[in-house]
Parts: structure tokens; C-alpha cells; sequence
């Protein structure tokens, strides 16, 4: 230890960690190390360069919340989460997409048919379709989970006095694995500028804007769930989504809302355009 240099300190700072041999953690950590170590050699980073590095993710902590995750932001415009989503992407399973920073987990449960607008102004959007395995078996008592921004582009739980849980629900799906319920029509916003991620989005010379979206997690008995996002053909953004999000699998045509009442669903509020996603679970293992 006492020879360490710039080319050995990387084996060093290995060697100095025990973890389980052959382990994942190991894996993973010794990759991070070597990573970091060579993008350090081969940029000749600065001492400053180092400290505005550190010091932007420290102002990454200080901005999060429970309610905001700026490091999931970060994540996101820097597309580690659209690449992450990707590789883990089962086979014949619908293709995972962004979480995003605003996810709460406890959101209230919901019956079929019920409106997330809460009143809320613009297009009423009928949301349905059906959750099968990848074999296209039905998925009877499937869990969906939603949320979204709202017909202005803004997420309910950016604003002072609304209840955080607005334009949120979980989903059973019924007998024939269905699940249906209204909503509005969410319309594009950009992603949190006011933090350190805008900061490095001004820097870039990026745009922050983001195409509309619903979130979905997806979960059933014995599978594996997917978190995933339904975008709009030919709406704003949808080519160039600053957070990598859109897949061509996941847009959706928004039709108009004429004969719903065949489709048996009793809805608490008539819809004026229908959106059908349907969902591919892949099994567990």
C-alpha cells in the first residue's frame, strides 16, 4: 500500500473491500470502482471538477423528498433508467418504461369504473384493456397500479393544498382480467427544473419537456411485475421524450368515445376518447 499510485490505487481500493468471492455484490462493486477509476485517469479530472461533481449530488440529497426523488430524476434524463428498463424487459412481456420521480406507493385502492379526474378540466379518457401471461392466459385478480399528471401537465403532488393521491389508483382486475376506469387526458410538462438536474439540463443545452404519459405498475401471483407508461400517437414530445421513456410498443392510438356501452363497463363518468392498453406478464424465475 505504502508504492500506491495513480495505476495501482484502483487494485488497492479492490483488494481493501472482502466481499464474498464470485458474489454479485462483489460484481458489481469492483465494476463501479474500475469505472469510476478509468473515466478518472482517461478525463484528467480536476480537483474542481471533482468537488462541482460531488457537490451536485449533494445538492441531489438536499432537494429529495419522499415525494420528489431527484437521483431517480437524474437517472432518468441521463437515460441509466431507460437502459436498465430495456435489459430487464422479459421475454414476450410488455417492455418496462421510466418510474419517475413522483411514484408513491401506498396510493388508495380503487373499484372498476371509478374517475381519477377528480373533477379536474379536459378530455375524459376511458383507460382499459386486459392482463394475460405471455402465453395469453387471462390474469384474473392482477394488480394495477396508476398515476399521472393532469390535463395542465402538472402531477397533483407538485402543488401546494392538492391531496397527493389525486389522479392515483389501484386496480383488481375482474373475472376476464379486465381493468377499466376514467381519467383526464394528462398533456405534456417538463420534468423538475428547479434542482440540480435543470441545472445540468441548461448546461446541456436540453430540453426537459416530456411526452404525455399514464404510469403503470403491473403485478399478478407468480409473476414478475413490470412498471411500464402508455404514451399518445401524435401527440408533443413523443420522438424526442427528455427522459428516453417512449417505446414503440407502448403508443397508443386515442380514439373517440362512440359505442363504450358495449364494451359492458360500468363507468362513474362518460368518457369522451378511449385509450386500450393491454398488459403481458412474464412468469417469475
Amino acid at each position: 500500500m505504502s508504492d500506491v499510485n495513480q495505476y495501482t490505487i484502483t487494485q488497492a481500493v479492490k483488494d481493501s473491500f472482502k466481499t464474498e468471492p464470485g458474489s454479485r455484490f462483489e460484481s458489481l462493486l469492483q465494476g463501479l470502482i474500475e469505472h469510476l477509476h478509468d473515466f478518472t485517469r482517461e478525463q484528467n479530472v480536476t480537483h474542481e471538477e471533482w468537488m462541482a461533481a460531488l457537490m451536485f449530488l449533494y445538492d441531489c440529497g438536499k432537494i429529495s423528498t419522499p415525494e420528489r426523488h431527484e437521483f431517480i430524476l437524474l437517472s432518468d434524463v441521463l437515460g441509466w433508467s431507460a437502459l436498465v428498463d430495456m435489459i430487464n424487459t422479459r421475454g414476450g412481456a410488455t417492455e418496462g418504461s421510466n418510474l419517475g420521480p413522483f411514484y408513491l406507493d401506498n396510493a388508495p385502492a380503487k373499484a372498476l369504473g371509478a374517475d381519477l379526474g377528480d373533477g379536474r378540466e379536459g378530455v375524459t379518457l376511458l383507460v382499459h384493456g386486459r392482463v394475460t401471461d405471455t402465453l395469453k392466459n387471462p390474469l384474473p385478480g392482477a394488480q394495477v397500479d396508476t398515476w399521472q399528471a393532469d390535463g395542465a401537465g402538472t402531477y397533483p403532488i407538485q402543488e401546494e393544498g392538492q391531496d397527493k393521491y389525486d389522479l392515483r389508483g389501484k386496480f383488481t382486475t375482474d373475472d376476464q382480467a379486465r381493468y377499466y376506469y376514467t381519467t383526464v387526458l394528462p398533456k405534456p410538462y417538463t420534468v423538475p427544473y428547479d434542482g440540480p438536474v435543470g441545472v445540468l439540463l441548461r448546461a446541456g443545452n436540453r430540453h426537459a419537456w416530456r411526452a404525455p404519459h399514464l404510469h403503470f405498475i403491473v403485478t399478478a401471483p407468480g409473476m414478475s411485475g413490470i412498471t411500464t407508461e402508455v404514451f399518445f400517437k401524435n401527440t408533443d414530445y413523443v420522438d424526442n421524450d427528455a427522459v428516453f421513456g417512449v417505446r414503440r410498443s407502448l403508443i397508443r392510438d386515442i380514439k373517440p368515445a362512440r359505442d363504450t356501452e358495449a364494451l359492458g363497463y360500468a363507468l362513474d363518468k362518460r368518457p369522451d376518447a378511449v385509450v386500450e392498453m393491454d398488459f403481458v406478464l412474464a412468469p417469475e424465475g
